[in-house]
């Protein structure tokens, strides 16, 4: 009988349950979230984390595998974006060709070529408009082990890092692809006639890794709040960081010129001048969050 009554009970007090579990949701989730970023990780230097993880070999499989969870989760988000990225490719090829005065300049010999261009800028497409998921996941497999002000600048910064690419992006689309392509197109005063997945590839790649290096800074300070690199190495290596810059921007520039290769090294400086800020910043924090402990 007891359990009749009981039984009976729950299914009429379901609906209140229900309703109440879906209004204290919100709640207990940010109450869940407030204590993951307010976690205090055990002090252990990195020298002796990295000991303890050969000592304990088990620890290390536990890490790699919240690693292939991170990673799942990652290549499963960018397949959908790569499928949203079908819809609008063919308007970003074309947006793609306009410095070089469109598509119907371009030629393709091959019977695939245009299924391969199509593939690649969909895929970068994704990449780019899922960076700050990667980014998230990244930083979700850090966080456990980053002290309370760390999680909360390195989950404030996620934002940004679309934010530094699109900036990357539109600095080689606008600024270094029109003065590079007059040069390349009519060297020695040939004129070219660019295959489209030549031409795809060489814009695509170029616009590519500039974005990437845009997330320059961002990298320093997150390194720079784990209290993996101090602003002012950063600041006495700066003769290394130009010849870095110089072979970085001879290899990323399509053409050997001094003013392409100025073009790239210019925002290179810039970053690298602006990460050292950003570490200073980051290190500033740190000692502030050490002086309340």
């Amino acid at each position: 009988m007891r359990k009749a009554l009981r039984a009976f009970w729950r299914i009429l007090t379901f609906p209140f349950r229900a309703l109440w579990w879906l209004v204290s949701l919100p709640f207990r989730l940010l109450k869940k979230v407030s204590a993951f970023l307010n976690h205090e990780p055990e002090e252990n230097p990195l020298p002796d984390a990295f000991a303890a993880s050969i000592q304990h070999p088990s620890n290390l499989l536990e890490h790699l595998n919240d690693l292939r969870k991170h990673l799942l989760r990652t290549l499963v988000v960018l397949a959908v974006c790569v499928s949203i990225m079908f819809i609008f490719t063919p308007k970003l090829i074309e947006f793609l060709a306009i410095p070089i005065g469109g598509l119907e300049k371009l030629t393709a010999i091959d019977v695939t070529e245009t299924v391969g261009v199509f593939m690649r800028i969909a895929l970068l497409g994704a990449i780019v408009i899922a960076s700050p998921y990667i980014a998230f996941e990244l930083w979700l497999f850090a966080a456990p082990g980053l002290r309370p002000r760390a999680k909360k600048m390195g989950l404030a910064g996620i934002p940004l890092v679309l934010v530094f690419f699109a900036g990357g992006i539109a600095f080689s689309y606008y600024f270094l692809l029109p003065t590079a392509l007059p040069f390349l197109l009519n060297f020695m005063g040939v004129e070219a006639l660019p295959r489209i997945s030549s031409y795809i590839n060489f814009v695509s790649g170029l616009l590519f890794w500039i974005g990437v290096f845009f997330q320059y800074p961002l990298v320093v300070y997150v390194i720079s709040i784990m209290g993996l690199v101090k602003p002012q190495t950063l600041a006495k290596g700066w003769r290394i960081a130009l010849i870095v810059i110089a072979l970085a921007a001879a290899l990323i520039t399509p053409t050997g010129d001094p003013v392409n290769m100025s073009l790239v090294m210019a925002p290179m400086i810039a970053l690298y001048i602006l990460g050292i800020g950003l570490s200073y910043l980051a290190q500033i924090g740190r000692k502030k969050e050490a002086k309340t402990d």
